[in-house]
């Protein structure tokens, strides 16, 4: 199943491709909350929820500012295929951020 094409499809049905995409972006933001809450939490289900939410809210706000979530996705791991770094305090930092 396309779940990207079956958002948009969700999204246009119920008229989110025509809204301000600063509503979304309120929305993501909510969710980003509740992904921390459950992360800090240990809670998983919470977790998979938000994740899955998140995906959601993202794929609709591509959609309104005339993107697709797939397109985008796909760029960002091009840019990242490549990229080499080192892991500092639990986090990924770039090459070109090691200098800095």
């Amino acid at each position: 199943m396309d779940y990207t094409k079956s958002v948009e499809a969700w999204a246009e049905a119920h008229g989110l491709d025509v809204c301000d995409p600063k509503a979304q972006m309120s929305k993501l933001m909510e969710e980003v909350g509740e992904l921390a809450r459950g992360i800090n939490k240990g809670n998983r289900d919470q977790t998979s929820d938000s994740l899955g939410d998140i995906q959601v809210v993202l794929t609709v706000l591509a959609l309104q500012v005339g993107l697709h979530q797939d397109t985008c996705f796909h760029l960002a791991y091009n840019v990242i295929k490549d990229r080499q770094g080192k892991m500092v305090n639990g986090v990924f930092v770039k090459e070109a951020d090691l200098h800095d």
